[in-house]
């Protein structure tokens, strides 16, 4: 089990006047996070692995053995490996994801930053099989509900936007600019985007296979079955068995996001740790405490929530998890620098519970 760090290289704007690079990607000094700098002090924290969090522009389509070998080479520069990529570039598959024209061109491009990301020796290539991302949350509001006056990041429905996205504007805070300014992207039901979901896994996972790279679905968040009129295919535990078994392969796993698993309705956090690592489902962690679960709940800091968190250490060695752990989302907090300073409290807390309860050094 290795302690990891997720780094971003770019970030998406909400802006409503700003000008959208390609696929909406826009490269924010102020907030750009994949530096040598912040490489050198995730070492220093005691990460041995760090995760990428879309790395890459969108490019021509496809991410090239190249540049995924120089952001190897720059992790490793600082004793650690690159142990995933999270998410594919939005530009890159919208088509699969939305059933359109087009989608077996994106499949094939898919398919090579698959296989060059296995050429490269990167594990774990995760993603989202989701058209609208994160909805419902609200730390903008002001609030300073967590200890010590933090403003944490908490949901609820009465905060959900749930009028159709314009057509333009596909996954997270994303706007692809050659989609058309015109429509909206369309409802789709439970049948419809487990179809979708079938193309992707029945091309994507036999490339992966041979890559030896662990493609790791992360569920939805938040848990709720439809957004936006779309279904959510892994809003719950149901829907991860549901993938688990839609496909026998090595290849397909989870990207097992504690915080938002812990927040569905009714879960026991620690059977379905126990589930899936003992049948080495588990691609990586996102390592995050919550407190309460559907309807409403919040992202806590990782020492304050109704998890157990030494307790889920403790599973996920005991059945088998050898992989990297990350921290995942961390309470604004009162400093200089909110996030780094939230992340290396978390950092070390798991640091601690890790050589406490399971002898990692």
């Amino acid at each position: 089990m290795k302690l990891g760090l997720g780094l971003k290289q770019y970030w998406w704007t909400d802006a409503p006047n700003s000008a959208y690079a390609e696929g909406g990607l826009l490269e924010n000094p102020g907030q750009k996070m994949w530096t040598d700098e912040h490489l050198r002090l995730a070492r220093q924290f005691g990460c041995e692995s760090i995760i990428a969090w879309v790395p890459l522009p969108a490019g021509n389509g496809v991410w090239s053995k190249e540049d995924l070998y120089s952001l190897k080479k720059q992790v490793n520069k600082y004793g650690m490996e690159l142990a995933g990529i999270e998410n594919f570039h939005p530009a890159h598959w919208d088509h699969i994801v939305l059933g359109e024209e087009g989608r077996d061109e994106q499949m094939e491009n898919i398919c090579q930053t698959i296989k060059n990301a296995g050429e490269v020796g990167i594990e774990c290539f995760g993603y989202s099989f989701s058209a609208c991302g994160v909805q419902g949350y609200y730390t903008e509001r002001g609030n300073s509900d967590g200890r010590g006056m933090s403003s944490i990041k908490r949901f609820s429905t009465e905060y959900i936007d749930d009028s159709p996205s314009p057509n333009q504007r596909f996954w997270f805070r994303t706007q692809i600019a050659r989609r058309s300014p015109e429509g909206v992207i369309p409802s789709a039901d439970e049948e419809t985007v487990w179809d979708r979901f079938r193309y992707f896994l029945e091309n994507a996972l036999p490339v992966a296979e041979k890559a030896n790279v662990k493609l790791c679905a992360h569920p939805d968040d938040p848990p709720i079955p439809y957004l936006k009129g779309i279904y959510r295919p892994l809003h719950s535990v149901e829907g991860l068995r549901k993938l688990i078994k839609m496909f026998d392969s090595p290849s397909n796993c989870i990207e097992f996001c504690q915080g938002t698993i812990s927040t569905m309705q009714g879960v026991d956090i620690y059977s379905v740790i126990e589930e899936f690592a003992s049948q080495d489902k588990i691609g990586y962690v996102h390592f995050r405490n919550t407190k309460g679960q559907f309807p409403e709940f919040s992202e806590v800091f990782i020492d304050d929530g109704d998890v157990d968190m030494a307790k889920a250490i403790e599973c996920y060695a005991k059945y088998g998890f050898k992989g990297t752990l990350i921290p995942d989302h961390t309470p604004l907090i009162a400093s200089p620098d909110p996030w780094w300073t939230g992340m290396g409290f978390a950092l070390g807390y798991m640091r601690g519970i890790m050589q406490a309860k399971v002898g990692v050094r």
